[in-house]
């Protein structure tokens, strides 16, 4: 199993703003959505390209190569072109840091 590793301070970026991070090799996006943290993997299911600098909408991000849309809370995909989910990771915050977890292994 994975340690949490922390990857911001709170508010360290405003809501509806990203980071993208590194947790044990998997490339995450992690989203400030008023406040609360949601980290999904930084993947397009639809063809391997990069979430992170597509549009968000609400709890929504939207691929910038082709407008497939996931759901930043779930990982889930919404529309076409993207069929499948994106991973999604827990987690927590901890003495004011945002904190993941690589769950993959679990």
């Amino acid at each position: 199993m994975s340690e949490w590793v922390t990857v911001a301070r709170v508010g360290q970026f405003a809501p509806g703003e990203w980071q993208a991070v590194d947790v044990d090799g998997a490339h995450l996006a992690v989203f400030n959505l008023d406040g609360e943290y949601f980290a999904i993997e930084d993947v397009c299911t639809h063809d391997g390209g990069q979430l992170t600098g597509g549009l968000v909408e609400g709890d929504q991000v939207i691929c910038p190569r082709h407008g497939a849309r996931f759901c930043i809370r779930t990982g889930a995909a919404l529309c076409a072109p993207a069929y499948e989910p994106t991973a999604s990771f827990p987690v927590r915050i901890e003495d004011g840091e945002v904190q993941v977890r690589d769950n993959r292994w679990d």
